[in-house]
C-alpha cells in the first residue's frame, strides 16, 4: 500500500445556534470554510499509530474506537495537520474524524458517518455533507431537522479571539433561536445577503450575552468596517465579520489583528461559489 491522503474543509463557527424552543434541541447553521482544511496522511505499517502534529486532534485510542464502531480496519501510521485550531469552532476533531474513516475506505452516508461521529464524541459539527450551510442541523443528534434554501454570496474575514473552548456535548446551555429559523429561510430564498447577515448577528449577540465572554469585539469591529453581520462560534473561538460581495476593507485584517483576533482568514461562501 503506499501513502493515501485525504483533506477535510472545516467551518467558521455557525451562522446561527441555539435551542429550538427552551427545551428543545441544539440546532445549528454552520458555515463552511474552505481556507481552514484538515490534512491527513496514512502510510503503511503495522498496527495503528495516530499523530496530530503537536495538535490535540485525536487520540489513538479514541481512533481505535472510532474504526472498530465502524467495523473498519485500518492499518499503518496516520498523521493529521489542521489549520484550524482544536476548540476554536471550526470543526477540527469532527474532520479528524471524518478524514480517519476516509483513510480507512468507509463507503458510508453522510448521516451514516454523522452518528458514529456522535457516537465517538457526543456532537458532531456536518462537515460530512456536501451544503452543511443548508441543513438546520441538530449537532448532538446527527439529524437534519430542515433543508433550508442555498446562501447568497458572502465574503468573510475573520480569526480566533480567546482561549479555545471545546464542544461539550452535555452542554445544552445556548438561548432560543426558533423565532430566527422562519425569517433565515425566507430571506435565504429570496437571496437577501443583508438580511442573513443581521440574522446570523443576533443569533450571536444572543450568544455571547449567555456565554460570554465580556468585552468581545466582534460586533464594534463589524460596525466599524462596516460589515453586514458577524459570525462566531458558539462554542469556540472563531469570529467573522460577513461581508457582501467585494466590500471588504483593505484595512480589515490590521484591524482584526489589532483587536487580539488571531490567525486571520478570509474566504467566500454561498452563491455557487
Amino acid at each position: 500500500m503506499t501513502e493515501r491522503i485525504v483533506r477535510v474543509s472545516g467551518h467558521f463557527g455557525e451562522l446561527m445556534q441555539g435551542r429550538i424552543g427552551p427545551e428543545g434541541p441544539v440546532a445549528l447553521i454552520s458555515l463552511p470554510c474552505p481556507a481552514l482544511v484538515l490534512e491527513a496522511r496514512l502510510w503503511p505499517g503495522p498496527g495503528l499509530i495516530v499523530h496530530g502534529a503537536g495538535q490535540r486532534l485525536l487520540t489513538p485510542e479514541r481512533a481505535r474506537r472510532f474504526l472498530a464502531g465502524l467495523g473498519l480496519p485500518l492499518a499503518g501510521r496516520v498523521t493529521m495537520r489542521a489549520a484550524m485550531p482544536a476548540g476554536g469552532g471550526a470543526g477540527a476533531s469532527t474532520a479528524a474524524l471524518v478524514a480517519l474513516a476516509r483513510l480507512a475506505g468507509a463507503r458510508l452516508t453522510p448521516q451514516a458517518l454523522a452518528r458514529a461521529a456522535i457516537g465517538s464524541e457526543g456532537a458532531s459539527d456536518p462537515l460530512m455533507f456536501a451544503a452543511a450551510e443548508r441543513l438546520l442541523w441538530a449537532s448532538r443528534a446527527g439529524l437534519v431537522l430542515d433543508n433550508l434554501p442555498p446562501l447568497p454570496r458572502f465574503d468573510v474575514i475573520g480569526g480566533f479571539y480567546g482561549p479555545p473552548r471545546r464542544t461539550e456535548a452535555r452542554d445544552m446551555d445556548f438561548p432560543d433561536i426558533a423565532d430566527l429559523i422562519d425569517p433565515w429561510r425566507r430571506a435565504a430564498g429570496a437571496g437577501r445577503a443583508a438580511a442573513l447577515a443581521e440574522i446570523a448577528g443576533v443569533s450571536a449577540a444572543r450568544t455571547l450575552a449567555l456565554r460570554g465572554p465580556d468585552g468581545d469585539p466582534t460586533a464594534a469591529l463589524a460596525r466599524q468596517l462596516g460589515a453586514a453581520g458577524q459570525v462566531i462560534g458558539h462554542t469556540g473561538s472563531a469570529r467573522g465579520l460577513l461581508f457582501l460581495p467585494g466590500r471588504i476593507p483593505d484595512t480589515a485584517t490590521q484591524v482584526l489583528r489589532d483587536a487580539g483576533m488571531t490567525g486571520i482568514v478570509r474566504f467566500r461562501v454561498g452563491g455557487g461559489g
